[in-house]
């Protein structure tokens, strides 16, 4: 056996559903490098002009996102999930008119999907033992916000200046994803 299959076979057995819900140390890592490549992804994507931002809306971003909230892990990781599937399901929209590299959203999707990959065990766990708590809430707001960002792009018939303003906000949201990583801990 090689040591290349050894060590897949180590990661493998440390992302199975029991040790990943008892690693939230290693979950925080790996989410925080993710969120780090893809914030340097989307800066990579070219903006267009500044006068894209005039035609910006009031996305209605949820009050969980503008102040720092106390999450407990398990509400971060319901977060966090749901954040990442639904801006995943933004950026596979129609985004021909803004003359971005497909490379690089292709590259940004694989990442997202990497996050929600090593999310889905712990989120599913959580979710067989979940109370109400205030992630509901926030998850109910976050996806107002981001039904707001996709009528946006479709009223704007997914032109360049609504894909500068969206792309801002996404910018945003891996800030957000940033700080909510903190609250991972064993």
């Amino acid at each position: 056996m090689t040591y290349r299959c050894l060590l897949q076979m180590v990661l493998l057995l440390c992302f199975s559903t029991t040790a990943l819900s008892r690693n939230y140390s290693l979950l925080r890592f790996q989410q925080r490098k993710s969120v780090a490549v893809c914030q340097k992804l989307l800066r990579q994507l070219p903006s267009t002009p500044q006068h894209c931002l005039e035609v910006r809306m009031d996305f209605q971003v949820p009050e969980e996102m503008r102040q720092a909230q106390q999450f407990q892990k398990e509400d971060a990781v319901l977060v966090i999930y749901e954040m990442l599937q639904q801006i995943f399901s933004i950026l596979t929209r129609d985004f021909s008119s803004t003359g971005w590299s497909e490379t690089i959203i292709e590259d940004l999707l694989v990442e997202l999907q990497g996050q929600m990959d090593h999310l889905e065990p712990i989120q599913k766990e959580i979710m067989q033992k979940k109370n109400f708590t205030m992630a509901d809430m926030t998850v109910l707001h976050l996806k107002k916000y981001y039904f707001n960002l996709g009528q946006y792009l479709k009223s704007m018939e997914y032109n360049s200046c609504a894909w500068t303003v969206v792309r801002v906000q996404i910018l945003m949201n891996f800030s957000f994803l940033k700080s909510l990583t903190g609250y991972l801990r064993d």
